[in-house]
């Protein structure tokens, strides 16, 4: 009898041992630290069982399969992106999947011009494709509620690096660079924004001119934001060489000819007056700053210093300015810079 209780007490050790390493002992084999696994929306137990096993992640089915059915966790699963450490237990996955503790996806934004451009790298980093992050970003009636339109919706985008998750649709993405734009356009910046005449929108949009006019030499952009604003308290075009590139779309131009100037086109500044209807790029905090605490001048012209720089000469007079271009044009003809 002694034999008996002593064999089913050793089977029932056996037992305890090979069901804690199925459950608890190491399942996950990887050739590396870890490995990002990525669950798409409506799949069920069984799809995540199977793409686990075709990338050979897990090498006990059974101990994964028995220990879901304990936790009860065989239908519908979290869809998100998930990262799997080397040496992970049963349990421990299946855990982490039942609590949907997914791993945020880190997004940077910067140098962005057109929305397609942003489309394109929010799209990359969630389930959602690019095509469906355009389609938020030019729906009108849900970009309402932010203040903004198709044509200046970039503006509430502020260049930086963010979390998301990949299962975050582009309306929550969007959503969330609203609430980081409020959050920019503190109390301070909004009052010196009001006593420049400009609402935080038309300082975004002019910032994004001055950071297209002056990219290399930071000194000279609230000079150039001066000189902007004072054109437009005057009424006058802005006169901006990078709005015409932007309305054209083609970026390799080097040198702007008269006949981009007659384009017709919203971001022509040489035809329209006042601001263009949104950003010509995704302006940098530095660039906003820097129209906020614009240099108080009473320049009006400016045109790119003739050696090749990046650096500006600026005249309160149109002579001044036309003795300047002159010589830029020689510039240019030297180099043979036509386009």
């Amino acid at each position: 009898m002694r034999k008996i209780i002593l064999g089913i007490v050793i089977l029932m050790a056996i037992s305890l041992v090979v069901t804690y390493r199925l459950f608890f002992g190491p399942s996950v084999k990887l050739d590396k630290k870890s490995e990002l696994i990525y669950i798409r929306t409506g799949w069920n137990f069984n799809q995540v069982q199977q793409m686990l096993k075709e990338k050979h992640i897990i090498n006990s089915s059974l101990g994964f399969r028995l220990f879901a059915k304990y936790k009860k966790f065989d239908g519908a699963v979290i869809p998100g992106r998930y990262r799997i450490m080397n040496g992970m237990s049963n349990a421990e996955l299946i855990n982490m999947l039942i609590k949907g503790k997914q791993e945020p996806e880190s997004i940077s934004l910067h140098n962005i011009i057109f929305k397609g451009d942003l489309a394109g790298i929010v799209g990359s980093k969630m389930e959602s494709d690019s095509a469906a992050v355009m389609t938020a970003l030019n729906n009108g009636p849900f970009l309402k509620q932010f203040g903004v339109t198709p044509a200046n919706v970039l503006a509430i985008f502020i260049p930086g690096t963010y979390k998301m998750y990949w299962t975050d649709s582009p309306e929550v993405f969007i959503a969330q660079m609203d609430s980081n734009y409020k959050k920019f356009w503190t109390p301070e910046r909004r009052t010196k924004a009001s006593k420049a005449g400009l609402s935080p929108m038309q300082v975004t949009i002019l910032a994004s001119i001055v950071q297209a006019e002056q990219c290399l030499h930071m000194d000279e952009k609230p000079i150039i934001a001066g000189l902007y604003i004072n054109r437009l308290k005057r009424g006058m075009p802005l006169q901006s060489d990078p709005t015409l590139v932007y309305a054209r779309g083609d970026f390799s131009i080097a040198r702007v000819r008269n006949g981009d100037k007659e384009q017709d086109s919203p971001y022509n500044t040489y035809k329209h007056t006042g601001l263009p209807p949104g950003p010509i790029n995704m302006p940098e905090p530095s660039s906003i700053d820097a129209v906020l605490d614009y240099n108080v001048n009473n320049y009006l012209y400016m045109c790119a210093e003739a050696d090749g720089t990046g650096r500006h000469h600026f005249s309160t007079n149109l002579d001044e300015q036309n003795k300047y271009a002159a010589k830029y044009r020689e510039y240019l003809n030297k180099h043979q810079i036509e386009r």
